[in-house]
């Protein structure tokens, strides 16, 4: 059922006040294909968890709410397994679900905010490990012509928070389910990456499980990361800027502190939140926007800031920030 004027502070987890001009959730494939193909000339927005999401006005056309839900074993072997997970499951649902079978791989990735349909959009990743890691495949629905399409990983050109569907294929697909390939013995545990190891050494634990690696993430997340529930964010706003050895080493004449990370292929990865805080803005705050006092990276919502708002703070960081370093940050999250 189609919704008039329908308030979505509830539907991004910055809760910025925003209203749909119409509103419509989605349940199945069947559904999704008939509405596309009954609304031909209506402008849509398709919405999934609205965990990586700037609303700064109200949008106009239809809202589409994407509800697919269902997980399902597809494939197994002694070795792995391939779950097919609708787009509509929650993402930390789907990591639990996966810790409670003992199915490893996306461990490092717990507590991530958001639904499945967006994980292979964004190209999650956290601690070490991405998406792409454990991507199989993807079917999604040509809005066009409504027809559903597979998609392997190699289709979908991951990159750095980027894939296919933000950049070639944007706005011209509907994920309506992703396939992950997870180990079901000898899981390969990702323990280098931030403060893992020490916080499982602080627990006494040396030979961790899967669930012992989810639990020290969502312990560090829990320590530096606001929960949207409570203080509206979108997690990092900003991308870590990958930039030429030749400009690090430059920065470093001035900045010998700039901690930099070798990307593997001659570029090295510049932490935002240090380029962030090092400009004066961790903390900061302006009216109800402003950057969380423990994580520069996240810009923050403490109560009644218009999406607007918090998208000019941003630009004040950008530009601040491109001023000292000479580096444009880029956003993470998508801007409406």
């Amino acid at each position: 059922m189609i919704q008039p004027n329908k308030s979505l502070q509830a539907y991004n987890t910055f809760g910025v006040a925003s209203t749909a001009e119409f509103f419509v959730e989605i349940f199945d494939r069947v559904e999704l294909a008939a509405f596309f193909k009954a609304h031909t000339t209506e402008q849509i927005t398709v919405l999934g968890g609205g965990s990586n999401i700037l609303l700064t006005q109200n949008l106009s056309g239809i809202v589409l709410k994407i509800s697919l839900t269902g997980i399902e074993v597809v494939e197994e072997s002694p070795q792995e397994v391939i779950l097919e997970v609708q787009a509509g499951e929650s993402w930390n649902d789907v990591v639990s679900y996966c810790l409670d079978q003992d199915y490893g791989g996306i461990e490092n990735l717990a507590l991530i905010p958001g639904q499945m349909g967006t994980a292979p959009m964004q190209n999650i990743g956290a601690y070490g490990v991405e998406l792409k890691d454990v991507f199989d495949s993807c079917v999604a629905m040509n809005r066009e012509t409504q027809e559903f399409e597979y998609f392997d990983r190699e289709a979908c050109a991951f990159g750095y928070r980027e894939s296919v569907f933000k950049q070639k294929l944007k706005n011209k697909y509907v994920i309506c389910s992703v396939r992950l390939r997870l180990t079901k013995t000898n899981h390969r545990l990702t323990l280098d990456y931030g403060s893992i190891k020490d916080v499982l050494s602080q627990s006494g634990i040396d030979n961790p499980s899967i669930r012992d690696v989810a639990a020290a993430v969502i312990s560090i997340r829990q320590s530096k990361l606001p929960d949207p529930k409570i203080l509206g964010n979108s997690g990092s706003f900003f991308k870590n800027p990958i930039i030429t050895k030749k400009t690090a080493d430059q920065l470093k004449v001035n900045y010998p502190q700039l901690p930099t990370y070798d990307t593997g292929d001659g570029q090295q990865k510049i932490p935002a939140a240090w380029l962030i805080e090092t400009a004066g803005y961790k903390g900061f705050r302006q009216g109800d926007a402003g950057v969380h006092k423990h994580q520069a990276l996240v810009l923050v919502n403490y109560g009644q800031a218009t999406g607007a708002e918090i998208w000019r703070l941003a630009q004040s960081i950008q530009d601040k920030v491109e001023k000292e370093f000479g580096i444009r940050l880029m956003p993470e999250v998508n801007i409406y």
